[in-house]
């Protein structure tokens, strides 16, 4: 079973991540948690990328682009798929999806080059779910400047603008309005205690329909 948290930066992704892989280890399953970039050595050094842009590198667009899918491919590769063989339940904060937010329509790079490099990443390996965390733009950009004063926080998309954000949350409620049946949309204003009910809820019906289990 593999279960993705979507959502602009500031959405609160990580913490819900980490609710979740808590929850299902509690019920007796392996529980792989990652995220992209990251997750592998090469995924790990990416991160270390965007800090280098952070404080003034630069690529262009589509470098940016490639680099994302190299880090994914490996990520599919030595972790996520191994960890899906043996049975375990993967929890990724980002996927796939975020190329298209963030690349696709923040950075006005064609939705359908995009997918078709996500498809060779990823070898098709869609989530079974995908959490959506959708919060207002000037929540976001307030949450991403009280987070600046941790260096681990900082990346190349903070210092962007109130339009480049925009267009990525309005990606992402269209990415999610598109295929209904695997996204499911949460109000990331709500407070921590009822966003992760909702994913609980909902997980806990995938959980039964995988493996029959009726979950507490």
């Amino acid at each position: 079973m593999f279960i993705t948290i979507e959502g602009c930066d500031g959405a609160g992704k990580s913490t819900q991540a980490k609710e979740l892989a808590r929850r299902i280890a509690n019920l007796g399953f392996e529980v792989v948690l990652t995220r992209e970039p990251g997750g592998t050595p090469l995924g790990e050094q990416l991160r270390g990328v965007q800090g280098w842009l952070k404080v003034g590198g630069s690529v262009s667009v589509l470098a940016e682009l490639f680099l994302f899918e190299a880090a994914r491919s490996e990520l599919i590769t030595r972790v996520i798929k191994p960890a899906i063989r043996r049975g375990a339940v993967v929890i990724s904060d980002r996927y796939s999806d975020s190329s298209l937010a963030y690349q696709g329509y923040g950075r006005d790079i064609d939705l359908s080059d995009i997918r078709k490099l996500n498809s060779v990443a990823t070898a098709d390996l869609l989530p079974s779910l995908t959490v959506f965390l959708d919060i207002d733009l000037d929540v976001a950009l307030d949450r991403q400047a009280s987070a600046r004063g941790n260096i681990q926080n900082q990346d190349r998309f903070e210092d962007e603008n109130r339009e480049f954000y925009q267009r990525v949350i309005n990606g992402y409620r269209e990415l999610a309005a598109a295929e209904p049946a695997r996204w499911l949309t949460i109000d990331g204003e709500a407070s921590s205690e009822q966003i992760s009910a909702r994913i609980w809820t909902a997980v806990q019906r995938l959980i039964q329909k995988h493996t029959g289990t009726i979950t507490p």
